[in-house]
C-alpha cells in the first residue's frame, strides 16, 4: 500500500519544480492561479528556510511545524482555511508525482468554518445602492460611472465581465437587432434559424465574449458567455453615454470598449473600477454626514487611490454580494439568479445570498394560502 512506502521509494523532486508543474495544469482564471501562489508562498518559503530541496523530505513533522506556525502568526481563521485548503490540493499533487507520501498529505488539517465564518456579510445594502443610484441619475446622468454602477447593480456580473464589453456586445434597439441578424448569418446560421432566435430574443441585453487573446478572458471561459437582459429604462442610460459621454476610442486590438477611459489602452481597467466604486460608496461622495466622525476636507480616503480606506466603502465584489441578495429577496429563483451572475447554485445559497430575514419573510407569505387549500390540520 502506498502509505507504507518509505522515503527511499519516493521520487526526488524539488518544492518550487513540482509547484510549477502543479500551476501549469490548473485550467484556472489568472486571478485565481495568483491566489494560488499567494496561499502556498508561505510553505515553500518554510521549506527554503528548513533547507528542505527534495519533497522526498519532507515529512509529517514537519507539515505540522509549519501548521503550527501559521496558527500563530495571528492570521484570521478563513485565511488559514483559504491557505491550507490550497496547500492540501498541492500536496495531494505532489503525492500523484510519488513525491510525498500519504501521511504527509493527512497530516496537513484544514479548518473546518462554519457558515458565518464562510461567508463575508459585508455588501452593499439595497438601501445605499439604490441611494447611490438615484444620486448618479440626478448629477451625472449617463455619466461613465453611472453605467458602471447601474451595470454593477442591475446585472450582478463581475467587473471582468463589464471590463470585457465592446459595443458590439451591447444590444439596445431595433438597428441592433438587424446587426445581430447580420452576425448570425455571418456565423452560417440557416435563415429559418435566424428568424427563430430572433423572434425568441428580446431586446435591450448584454452579450459578453470570452476574447483572452486580446486581454479580456472571462472568469468562466466560453462558459462566461449568455444573454443578460437589461430594463429599457437601464438601456436609456446606456445609450445616452454612448451618445454622448463615452470617449470614441479604440483600445490596443483596434475594439471599441463601451467604458472607456483617455489613460493607457482606452479601455477602462478593473483597478479603476474599483477606484471608482470605493468612491461612489463613501456617504459623504454626494454631500451626505460622514458616519465616521471625519472631516470630508481631511480625509485621507478623499484622495485619489485611497477610497476603500472609508469604513463605509465598498468593493465591487459587495456589489455583486448586495445585487444577488436583492434579487432573491425581490423573488429570483436560484437556478435563475445562477445562470444570470454565471456562478454556481451551490456559491448563491452559501456564500452570496446574504438574506434581508423580514424581506424574504414577507415575500414567502403568498404561501400560506396553499395551507389553507388543503384537508390538513
Amino acid at each position: 500500500m502506498r502509505d507504507m512506502l518509505g522515503e527511499d521509494d519516493l521520487d526526488s523532486t524539488p518544492p518550487n519544480e513540482a509547484f510549477d508543474l502543479w500551476i501549469q495544469q490548473q485550467d484556472r482564471a489568472e486571478s485565481t492561479l495568483q491566489s494560488y501562489q499567494y496561499r502556498v508562498k508561505p510553505f515553500l518559503e518554510f521549506l527554503t528556510e528548513k533547507g528542505i530541496d527534495d519533497l522526498s523530505e519532507l515529512t509529517t513533522r514537519d507539515v505540522k511545524e509549519f501548521e503550527a506556525r501559521r496558527w500563530n502568526s495571528d492570521l484570521q481563521r478563513t485565511t488559514i482555511n483559504n491557505q491550507f485548503g490550497t496547500l492540501r490540493q498541492f500536496l495531494k499533487y505532489c503525492r500523484d508525482l510519488n513525491a510525498v507520501s500519504d501521511d504527509v498529505v493527512a497530516a496537513l488539517d484544514v479548518p473546518d468554518l462554519s457558515k458565518e465564518q464562510r461567508v463575508n456579510t459585508v455588501k452593499l445594502v439595497t438601501d445605499r445602492a439604490q441611494e447611490i443610484i438615484e444620486n448618479l441619475d440626478r448629477y451625472r446622468y449617463a455619466s461613465r460611472e453611472h453605467v458602471l454602477t447601474l451595470l454593477l447593480w442591475r446585472t450582478t456580473a463581475r467587473i471582468g465581465t463589464l471590463q470585457s464589453l465592446d459595443l458590439d456586445d451591447v444590444y439596445l434597439d431595433d438597428e441592433d437587432r438587424e446587426r445581430l441578424r447580420a452576425e448570425l448569418e455571418g456565423d452560417g446560421y440557416a435563415p429559418h434559424v435566424v428568424e427563430n432566435i430572433l423572434n425568441e430574443s428580446s431586446l435591450p441585453f448584454l452579450f459578453p465574449r470570452h476574447r483572452p487573446e486580446s486581454e479580456t478572458p472571462l472568469k468562466n471561459k466560453e462558459d462566461g458567455e449568455r444573454v443578460i437582459n437589461i430594463a429599457d429604462w437601464v438601456a436609456e442610460v446606456i445609450q445616452g453615454y454612448i451618445q454622448v459621454n463615452r470617449d470614441e476610442v479604440t483600445d490596443d486590438y483596434g475594439r471599441e470598449p463601451l467604458l472607456t477611459s483617455q489613460k493607457g489602452s482606452g479601455r477602462l481597467s478593473k483597478s479603476a473600477m474599483r477606484n471608482w466604486i470605493y468612491i461612489l460608496t463613501q456617504p459623504c461622495e454626494f454631500g451626505g454626514p460622514c458616519p465616521h466622525d471625519r472631516d470630508p476636507e481631511e480625509c485621507e480616503a478623499r484622495e485619489h487611490g485611497h477610497g476603500s480606506k472609508c469604513p463605509s466603502s465598498r468593493s465591487p465584489h459587495k456589489i455583486r454580494t448586495g445585487a444577488i441578495t436583492h434579487h432573491r429577496d425581490h423573488g429570483w429563483p436560484v437556478p435563475a439568479i445562477s445562470e444570470k451572475a454565471n456562478t454556481s447554485e451551490k456559491l448563491i445559497e452559501g456564500v452570496y445570498d446574504q438574506p434581508e430575514q423580514l424581506v424574504r419573510g414577507a415575500s414567502r407569505r403568498e404561501h400560506l394560502d396553499k395551507l389553507d387549500d388543503s384537508d390538513e390540520p
